[in-house]
């Protein structure tokens, strides 16, 4: 989702006004006074940003602007015709400022300290017990025509003194001559925001995307600001920053009164607040204007200035009868920052200046530099503690199946002012250019490659299907795919067939599904498969189709079994925050190496299952959306739970054995501010009952038995024991535990910036009836099996290296063969 809107940001280009003042505004030693206030004669106000700038546009021309800031003296200046830039210098005043609060301690302390106290009397969220508005919102991704340089306002070609043809290129020129007339990219959106038990929901009314029929999805569901300027983690761009008036902000953030103004007709207090750690990257800095009365939030200015430079303000209105400022527009904004290293974006480049010595000459800019996106929210029709029950409140957000098809008398009615013939032209455009290069085509197929497919027609062709190397079938070599709507959107066949070099056996599956609900995604299926599975694997039903290019850990499996099986289930997320499968199932199984089950003195080489199975992944804290093609998960958060239970049924279609299975899942991740992630799996199963080998627990092994450090290096696994060898252990019950902690990125040269992690893995299990496994020699880890590691991943093009170490009662004696080096590789296609 983060790539897709990076893509569209800078592959698509703020209405300016009529008059537009542009200045800085610095000291007496020339530097810069961030957030300083700008008024101008017809009522107009701005404030400077960290870098003591300012732009502020008016429909009216003024005579002058005042520039004040707390502990400087005013400055009245004249604007002058054709005049566009200023530089403002401010003198400090001689005098101690009047200070408004009496205290002994930083009054701007004082302030916040008020806020972070009345916040549950002044958060909407806590202090009413029910509202509801809608918001009219427009985004757009553009550039000012004239901030482009009058150099590339020519194009041609001219000859030089020595009579050589010198071509001036042009392509500054063409995007400036685009942008006179069109923005890049355009979005509207008109919702309904509910909210009640203390839960918020959005329901999209309409939704309108230049160049785009059918909605983009991951656009509407993206988190560009927090809805709520209270919670404890502010969130911009899908980052979160800890907030400057949650309870802990006091140890994260510098303060300082800047002045006082009146909003709305009530003072306020203007507070700048700063992180106070210094970091590679920048934090979260801005400023707050409190109410002098209750200490609420009247306004709140967010940015963010590194990579890429990000604002988001806030800003409310005073409502005297429930004595709440409640938020009346949002305005968030990009445009790029300074790095010191190029950015690819899917195959382009995007260039940054980075942090350079004083005498180093930047490049010249580029007209996309000066490219912005815009977004801006005005909230109206707002009730208070209206009562009204909400629809599906389990849902994040809901889009209405006609929200996309609405007539232009729908925009009209909510448009804030009517859309100028800039925006006008973007939809004609746009509409007209998608058409013309299929780029809604091109958008699917890019959907699909990076879930494993490739489009052919009606069918989806299965990349995982390929071609994929273990060592029991050599290469295995294969073809498959699963028809899409083009064929039906309500019936799919689905299918692969594949041939193993090694064994020189075929291999092949065939099902076919049909749709029962398309709102819960709701799918009767069935299918017959013939093929091959690692012994004592654990497969989770519920488990996400995740493509890789490659998949290391099968590489080194040499123990399979043989299964052929008759499946039916249901896949359904019926039930909120779920998604569940229910399967019946009767599977013939053959072992591929020697073993012999003994089942009541009686020895089975081969065996038939008929069981009955549910799992289901409950995401309890994510958000979930609702759209005309059904529900996803628009925004994944931990802790999530899986759970999976197996049961076989006696004296059904000649299931030979009585046994149950029991499988869970715990996963939680947690991502720090300064670019660190801890990431924590907890996994367990117990087998109850008569259960041979090939359906136990193998604790995901990743060693091979080689003598030499050197001939076991391999490719790393996600989740396995890598100095584990393989068939080593085997339990009927089993906990598994794991803790990742990843460092943020170590540049050692320009190009080389590896990730540093931290690997801790343990398992505890042990085998119930070891005497019905005949053949294989295996232990058990009763006592339990522990490993650590270092892993610096990304080191070069996505490879890295990683070493672990096997310590505890199963350590052993040799020292050489309790160390793995394995290779390890990440395929980044973010920044």
């Amino acid at each position: 989702m983060r790539l897709f809107c990076f893509l569209t940001l800078f592959f698509t280009l703020s209405i300016q006004a009529q008059f537009q003042i542009s200045g800085i505004v610095t000291d007496s030693n020339n530097k810069p006074l961030p957030f300083a206030t700008i008024k101008t004669s017809d009522n107009s106000n701005t404030i400077t940003d960290v870098d003591g700038k300012f732009t502020f546009k008016t429909f009216t021309q003024s005579e002058n602007f005042i520039v004040s800031y707390i502990g400087f003296q005013t400055k009245t200046i004249a604007i002058v015709e054709n005049k566009k830039f200023y530089s403002v210098s401010l003198s400090q005043k001689t005098d101690d400022l009047k200070e408004v609060i009496v205290s002994n301690e930083n009054p701007a302390l004082t302030i916040i300290k008020k806020v972070i106290a009345n916040k549950n009397n002044n958060n909407p969220q806590k202090k009413l017990s029910s509202f509801e508005y809608k918001t009219y919102n427009k985004l757009i991704v553009t550039a000012n025509p004239d901030s482009i340089d009058g150099r590339i306002d020519s194009s041609a070609v001219y000859k030089d003194f020595n009579k050589k043809k010198i071509n001036i290129d042009s392509s500054d020129y063409k995007f400036k001559e685009i942008i006179s007339k069109q923005h890049l990219f355009q979005t509207e959106k008109v919702s309904q925001y509910q909210f009640g038990n203390n839960k918020l929901k959005e329901t999209v009314l309409g939704t309108k995307i230049a160049g785009f029929k059918n909605p983009i999805y991951e656009v509407i569901a993206f988190n560009l600001q927090s809805i709520s300027i209270y919670d404890n983690k502010y969130e911009l761009f899908e980052t979160k920053y800890e907030n400057p008036i949650s309870n802990t902000a006091l140890g994260t953030y510098n303060y300082k009164l800047l002045d006082t103004v009146n909003i709305k007709g009530r003072e306020t207090f203007m507070i700048y607040f700063k992180n106070k750690h210094k970091r590679r990257t920048s934090g979260l800095e801005g400023v707050l204007y409190i109410d002098s009365q209750n200490f609420a939030i009247a306004k709140a200015v967010m940015r963010i200035k590194g990579v890429l430079d990000i604002s988001g303000i806030h800003e409310f209105d005073y409502v005297p009868n429930e004595k709440v400022w409640f938020q009346s527009n949002t305005t968030f904004k990009i445009v790029k920052g300074k790095n010191d290293d190029d950015i690819k974006i899917l195959g382009g480049t995007i260039q940054f200046d980075g942090d350079v010595a004083e005498d180093f000459e930047p490049r010249k800019k580029a007209a996309s530099d000066f490219t912005y996106l815009l977004s801006e929210s005005n909230n109206f029709d707002i009730h208070y503690n209206t009562e009204t029950p909400i629809k599906n409140p389990s849902l994040y957000i809901e889009i209405k199946d006609d929200a996309s098809k609405k007539p232009e008398e729908f925009w009209n009615q909510y448009r804030k002012e009517a859309l100028d013939q800039k925006s006008q032209k973007t939809y004609q455009l746009l509409d007209s250019l998608s058409v013309n290069k299929r780029i809604e085509k091109r958008l699917g197929l890019g959907r699909k490659i990076i879930n494993g497919y490739i489009p052919i027609g009606p069918v989806d062709l299965d990349l995982k299907k390929i071609i994929s190397y273990n060592n029991y079938e050599g290469f295995r070599l294969g073809l498959g795919g699963i028809t899409n709507d083009k064929f039906s959107k309500d019936f799919r066949i689905e299918g692969y067939t594949a041939y193993g070099t090694k064994d020189g056996v075929v291999k092949y599956n065939l099902g076919a599904g049909v749709l029962l609900d398309q709102n819960t995604n709701t799918w009767l299926n069935g299918s017959y498969t013939d093929d091959v599975r690692e012994i004592a694997s654990t497969v989770f039903a519920v488990d996400k189709r995740v493509f890789k290019i490659y998949d290391p850990r099968p590489i080194n499996i040499s123990t399979f079994y043989k299964y052929t099986s008759w499946k039916a289930n249901v896949q359904t997320k019926i039930i909120p925050k779920t998604e569940a499968v229910l399967e019946l199932s009767r599977t013939y199984v053959e072992p591929k190496f020697d073993y012999l089950f003994n089942y009541n003195g009686q020895l089975y080489s081969s065996f038939i299952m008929t069981t009955a199975m549910v799992s289901i992944v409950w995401a309890p804290f994510s958000d979930f959306m609702q759209t005309p093609t059904g529900r996803t998960e628009s925004d994944k958060r931990f802790p999530r739970f899986t759970f999976q239970y197996t049961q076989s049924l006696p004296n059904v279609l000649d299931n030979d054995f009585s046994f149950g299975k029991i499988d869970f899942k715990t996963e939680y991740e947690k991502k720090y501010l300064n670019g660190q992630k801890t990431s924590l799996l907890l996994q367990g199963g117990h087998a109850i009952g008569d259960v041979p080998i090939t359906h136990l627990y193998n604790t995901m092994p990743n060693n091979l038995t080689k003598e030499t450090i050197i001939q076991r290096i391999t490719f790393a696994g996600r989740n396995s024991f890598e100095t584990m060898f393989f068939n080593e252990f085997f339990s009927s019950q089993y906990v598994f535990f794991q803790i990742k902690h990843g460092f943020d990125r170590i540049k050692i040269m320009k190009k080389v910036r590896p990730s540093l992690v931290l690997v801790t893995r343990m398992a505890w299990g042990n085998m119930e009836k070891p005497e019905q496994h005949v053949g294989p020699t295996y232990k058990t880890l009763d006592k339990g099996f522990f490993e650590s590691g270092i892993e610096l991943n990304k080191i070069y093009k996505g490879f890295g290296l990683g070493g672990f170490y096997r310590y505890g009662p199963n350590q052993l004696p040799e020292f050489d063969d309790n160390i793995a080096v394995k290779i390890s590789y990440v395929l980044d296609l973010g920044l």
